[in-house]
């Protein structure tokens, strides 16, 4: 299983202010199914990540893939071998739950989405938590350039 966050927009589901929201309560309220939007313009000024979930047997090539592309892959957190957890990069954060969607990956081409990863966690899984230009849309927003995806309330573009 591989696993890499996915969503859709829809900032009115959850009842704070959007920006202001702490990361906490962004996480409880994935965790508890009241935000299942991608979490741009969320807990702004704080740090966001892009997640990938790989068997234990490639964390060691994935993780040599980040050392040697730090500008593109910038690892910020991994987890151990079958944990769910991260406890450097927040207070409560269970990886399994606390993303607003996942794609999961079997061989090259078919994916199922899935709310949370419960189902089909394993004790061989490792997570690997990469930089995302989510962390610096705030400044960007602040210094006049307007994010047309925060706008139209769209997930970032991104091209393969």
């Amino acid at each position: 299983m591989n696993a890499t966050k996915s969503a859709s927009c829809s900032p009115t589901t959850v009842s704070e202010s959007a920006s202001t929201i702490s990361p906490l309560a962004l996480r409880h309220a994935i965790r508890s199914g009241k935000h299942r939007g991608t979490t741009t313009g969320y807990a702004s000024g704080y740090l966001q990540g892009n997640l990938a979930i790989l068997p234990a047997s490639y964390a060691d090539e994935f993780l040599k893939f980040c050392a040697k592309n730090p500008k593109s892959c910038p690892l910020i957190g991994m987890s151990e071998p079958g944990s769910p957890y991260i406890p450097e990069l927040g207070a409560d954060l269970d990886i399994r739950t606390d993303l607003p969607g996942y794609r999961v990956f079997r061989g090259t081409t078919d994916f199922d989405s899935v709310s949370d990863l419960n189902a089909i966690w394993r004790d061989d899984l490792v997570t690997f938590v990469l930089g995302c230009s989510f962390s610096f849309e705030a400044a960007i927003t602040r210094s006049g350039v307007p994010l047309r995806h925060m706008d139209a309330n769209r997930n970032v573009p991104m091209y393969v």
